[in-house]
């Protein structure tokens, strides 16, 4: 299990170092062009970007995404991440709870968590590979208790645990598991990938097998094969990885596919989130909520106030975005109109 805490603690030390970060433009978001309002016709006091999410209402469409998960710097940036949460009244997604479970290690992964988000919902996390070895409803019942959490997300990542010695390969019949999950489950199932995406096509399967919401994490991000090959040690091993730095689907595709097969399904988008404007076109292609988690790990380490200001910047460029198509709330943005490639033209929802 040191093994596990160590790999934790060297991949916050990658993903901080900047040597994960996928190329600009990778996300597909900057192809995403707003048609300007040059008459907005409104006071942009008006706007509003709160919204539902799993029967909570938020202050704005905003997921503070996994970052953590068993490592001495955990509980300072799980606190640190819970209070500002609570200030701003969005969403909260802890790191992996698998060390946590299998040690009794808590790491910050305890009901202080809750009393610090207070009512701002908090999502419990551990990987789908160890449905294959935990008895799912009961490991699911621990995370949740742990810390009070609201929903739970099964997080998928083959290529990561291809890549990662000692990984785990055997991902036969894991859907089956998943349906089980959800139908036996006290709270919500949502399914994450980690940052090669999850197509419309998967996100259809999971949908029908009763997860509660499918959080894409494309690619543009943080990329899991870049952060675990840079842990290889071996040479062979290490060339075999690199190829596969940008692989998976950007993220503005799988939110505009998921929410293409999946119409009535909660959809979040993360994976190489920037800014509000990212915020405002992973709205407008599907997203119901937008997270972000390398983005803000800087100010985590800080503060809470760090965090705090890090999403006001976030809120105040989604609000920009709002304003300036004419939108007075979500429903409005996600009908704004967008330039078509090249420039040639504008499009709604539903023409080409």
């Amino acid at each position: 299990m040191a093994d596990i805490v160590t790999r934790k603690d060297e991949h916050l030390n990658i993903v901080l170092g900047g040597g994960a970060t996928g190329k600009p433009g990778a996300t597909g978001f900057d192809a995403v062009r707003f048609e300007h309002v040059a008459l907005p016709e409104m006071d942009m006091d008006d706007v509003d970007v709160s919204t539902l999410f799993l029967g909570h209402e938020l202050g704005a469409p905003l997921l503070i995404s996994s970052m953590t998960g068993g490592v001495d710097r955990a509980a300072q940036i799980n606190a640190n991440l819970a209070e500002a949460a609570r200030e701003l009244n969005i969403a909260l997604a802890v790191g992996s709870q698998r060390v946590a479970i299998e040690t009794g290690e808590m790491a910050g992964f305890d009901r202080s968590l809750r009393d610090k988000a207070g009512s701002a919902p908090i999502l419990a996390n551990f990987g789908a590979a160890q449905l294959k070895t935990w008895n799912g409803p009961d490991a699911a019942r621990r995370a949740v208790e742990m810390i009070d959490a609201n929903a739970l997300i099964i997080h998928v990542n083959p290529l990561q645990e291809a890549l990662q010695p000692g990984g785990d390969r055997n991902w036969s019949g894991l859907l089956g598991e998943i349906e089980t999950l959800a139908r036996m489950a006290d709270v919500p199932i949502i399914v994450k990938e980690v940052g090669a995406g999850i197509s419309g096509v998967t996100a259809r399967k999971l949908v029908d097998a009763g997860v509660a919401a499918v959080d894409v994490a494309g690619a543009g991000g943080t990329s899991w094969a870049a952060v675990e090959g840079a842990r290889l040690k071996d040479p062979v091993a290490r060339a075999a990885a690199k190829p596969f730095a940008d692989w998976g689907i950007p993220t503005a595709h799988a939110v505009a596919d998921a929410r293409r097969l999946c119409p009535e399904a909660t959809i979040i988008a993360s994976g190489g989130i920037r800014h509000g404007l990212d915020v405002a076109r992973a709205i407008r292609l599907g997203a119901d909520l937008a997270g972000t988690a390398a983005g803000v790990l800087d100010a985590a380490l800080t503060s809470a106030e760090a965090v705090v200001e890090h999403f006001q910047s976030v809120i105040g460029a989604l609000r920009v975005a709002c304003f300036c198509t004419g939108s007075h709330t979500l429903a409005d943005l996600r009908q704004a109109r967008l330039i078509q490639p090249g420039g040639l033209g504008s499009e709604g929802p539903g023409e080409s």
